[in-house]
């Protein structure tokens, strides 16, 4: 590559996008593109598909053509680009006449740098016959495995892009994916007729994602619990059914949560209602089936729930790596219960083609086996698709984190394979436990299994304690299921050990006391600056009808808050800050950086309290320079009237922890209030001692140090409250 254009990929990094560095494998896929090979990238979610495509967009001669799954991601994506000064638009069935025509004059005329399309538009030769006659720098295909037939997105639209090379065979085509193995890999390559591709295949490893697997007891008050640790943060939960994603919605919304369903039974009009509220924060939760995600852009989806156990490990896969796009800590949870096997069984006998429904049973079988066994989920995952993970603890996942502990299962184990060994390995999970706990079955009987010595050996055990010692077993390769519509259980070598007593079997039970103990992600990591910076991303994106993400990342405003830029030349260092954007936000955000520095308030650990800088305390800063808004006001009225935190919460249709900063800036504004009613004044007094014996601001540790007894929300309104309110400040030095 000529060292001009390298110079040019650099330059537009950084005056673009904002970036000073490139993300692994980035500078390669568009070196390749530039240099017009096709390629084949695998890059896990959140590693930076766009920015490979987009960024050679700018600086090659016409326009790139990228076929995209869904209308909505296409705005989204085409929102986004454009807030980077990038010239891109969509064409899509749900446009207008004026707004495709002007579309196709903007794209005759040469004045796209990128054009997003469905891959049912390859259909009309009309529009073939405008790419043909229009300069295009080349095609990139986004979620290329949708073209796999067996695959587990399969888009029928997407084999119309089958010979799109042989259409317009001057144009590279570069094809990017999330997740695909080995076997996809190919059949994408194959069925594209992609010509020698240079091949990218990026660690499928997301470190900053936290996998935690527990049993569906009681998954309404599992997920509710769960939800509540991360309130007012952006999460997707995941059931099968229709019925049981309106139910879990109704659920949290019941419980003061901000809950939306989605799913294909509810009108067009609603889910695209639903999506939006979603994708622009004003409501925190998506209780989804499958058929929600991939139109998704947002980068700050902090959790996701698996409430029924996903179909294959690449569903599992694409689904949880829709949080933490933004490389923010964010926590993947799977409800694990063998009851969701039968029904997920059930709908692959639907499938006609016996190959693709076997093929189906066995991903459904590499799902159960990762639920199931006790070792690194992370290692596991990453095995699935062919990468193999060094490190001995990966820090990141429940088994690792050491959230639970040994219990010795052999007994149960020996009871359960010699019931299999005695029944000649011919005899599902289900049968082989009625066995042990000697029920007095028809089959049974005809079979003379009520006459085996393991018949009733186990009566004490219920079957849920029986089921999960056969998970143990699976997930530890003492045992296997066949393949085929009815699996039976069948020995490994390790079977014999176990039946002789010369190998013991354990299993690992849930710890309470690690259970309670917060994951990675739930470390306090916002400081005041960043809530206020989230609340401008908030109401400029509601002005400007775009997604929050949109304007900055999280990640973007994190670095904001730590560097506190009060100059253009300073934000322009800040990640994800290019010139256009510095252009049409910067103003805004410097500005309020600037009040928040001269408030007082810049360097979070240092004294909040001194009357001796610039004259006055922080305090007295507070009140001259603050105003309440209208909608701190309906808080106060509230707050007033004695409400609790949840109530208002409810009663605004807010997340507590929104509530919580506007009683904040109220007590930091001048008002008083009583918050007695709000937290129990020997509570109060707990978290007000906790602070200044562990001298600290940071609300992190404090509710670590007392972990159960009040939350973030609570320790955030005595932090004000000793520093506003209580006479002396907040005495920490």
């Amino acid at each position: 590559m000529a060292e001009g254009t390298e110079q040019t990929i650099d330059t537009a990094l950084e005056s673009i996008f904002g970036f000073r560095t490139f993300r692994s494998g980035q500078k390669q896929i568009i070196d390749a593109i530039c240099a017009g090979s096709d390629v084949l990238a695998i890059l896990p979610t959140g590693g930076g598909k766009s920015l490979c495509y987009q960024l050679p967009a700018c600086i090659l001669d016409g326009t790139c053509v990228v076929v995209s799954p869904l209308i909505a991601l296409m705005k989204d994506q085409v929102d986004a680009a454009c807030a980077n000064g990038i010239k891109a638009a969509a064409l899509t069935s749900v446009d207008g006449e004026l707004q495709r025509r002007e579309v196709l004059r903007l794209l005759r005329g040469g004045h796209l740098d990128l054009l997003y399309v469905s891959p049912e538009r390859f259909a009309f030769d009309h529009f073939m016959d405008i790419l043909k006659s229009t300069t295009l720098s080349f095609i990139a295909i986004d979620e290329a495995h949708c073209i796999c037939s067996w695959g587990h997105d399969f888009r029928p639209d997407y084999l119309l892009l089958a010979d799109i090379i042989k259409r317009l065979p001057q144009l590279p085509v570069a094809a990017f994916t999330a997740s695909a193995t080995a076997m996809m890999q190919e059949e994408i390559t194959r069925l594209l007729g992609l010509r020698d591709p240079f091949r990218y295949r990026g660690s499928f490893n997301r470190e900053n994602l936290f996998y935690e697997v527990v049993a569906k007891i009681d998954p309404d008050r599992q997920i509710l619990d769960f939800v509540k640790r991360y309130r007012g943060e952006s999460g997707i939960i995941y059931r099968t059914t229709r019925d049981s994603v309106e139910e879990t919605a109704a659920m949290l919304a019941a419980a003061g949560i901000s809950a939306l369903p989605y799913h294909a039974g509810l009108g067009d009009e609603v889910r695209r209602h639903n999506q939006e509220e979603f994708s622009r924060d004003r409501v925190d939760v998506v209780v989804a089936t499958i058929a929600f995600g991939m139109g998704i852009d947002k980068s700050n989806v902090r959790y996701i729930v698996h409430g029924d156990l996903p179909r294959s490990l690449e569903h599992y896969y694409q689904e949880t790596g829709r949080a933490g796009r933004d490389g923010e800590p964010s926590h993947c949870l799977l409800l694990f219960g063998r009851g969701d096997v039968p029904r997920l069984h059930y709908f692959i006998d639907q499938v006609e083609d016996e190959e693709i429904a076997r093929r189906h049973r066995i991903a459904l079988a590499d799902m159960v086996a990762f639920a199931s066994r006790y070792s690194c989920r992370r290692r596991a995952l990453l095995a699935h698709f062919g990468e193999v993970y060094k490190k001995e603890n990966c820090s990141g996942c429940d088994i690792c984190n050491g959230d639970h502990e040994k219990k010795d299962i052999t007994r149960s184990a020996q009871m359960l394979l010699s019931a299999v060994v005695r029944t000649q390995e011919r005899f599902g999970i289900n049968y082989i436990i009625d066995i042990v706990r000697g029920a007095d079955t028809v089959q049974i009987r005809n079979f003379g299994h009520d006459t085996l010595k393991t018949w009733g050996i186990g009566r004490e055990l219920s079957k849920r304690e029986l089921r999960d010692v056969f998970d143990a077993l699976l997930g530890q390769e003492i045992c296997m299921l066949s393949d085929g519509k009815y699996p039976v259980v069948k020995l490994l070598p390790k079977a014999q050990e176990v039946l002789l007593g010369t190998r013991t079997v354990e299993m690992l039970c849930s710890s309470e006391s690690a259970r309670r103990e917060e994951k990675p992600a739930e470390k306090e990591r916002r400081s005041p600056l960043f809530e206020q910076l989230r609340q401008l991303r908030r109401t400029l994106a509601e002005e400007q009808g775009v997604p929050p993400f949109v304007i900055f990342s999280d990640r973007t405003l994190h670095d904001m808050a730590g560097r506190q830029p009060c100059s253009a030349a300073d934000m322009l260092l800040v990640n994800g800050v290019g010139h256009a954007k510095l252009a049409r936000y910067g103003t805004a955000f410097i500005d309020l950086i600037c009040r928040y520095v001269e408030s007082g308030s810049g360097t979070e650990n240092s004294p909040v309290d001194q009357p001796g800088r610039s004259g006055c305390s922080r305090r007295q800063r507070a009140v001259k320079g603050a105003a309440k808004s209208d909608t701190r006001k309906e808080t106060e009225a509230l707050v007033r009237q004695g409400l609790a935190l949840p109530e208002i919460a409810s009663a605004r249709g807010l997340a507590q922890g929104t509530i919580a900063g506007h009683i904040e800036d109220l007590l930091a504004s001048g008002v008083m209030l009583s918050l007695d009613h709000i937290i129990d004044p020997q509570v109060r007094d707990l978290i007000a001692e906790t602070f200044e014996r562990l001298q600290t601001h940071a609300l992190g540790p404090v509710v670590e140090a007392h972990t159960g007894k009040f939350g973030y929300d609570e320790a955030k309104l005595v932090r004000a409250w000793m520093v506003y309110c209580r006479g002396g400040g907040m005495r920490v030095t």
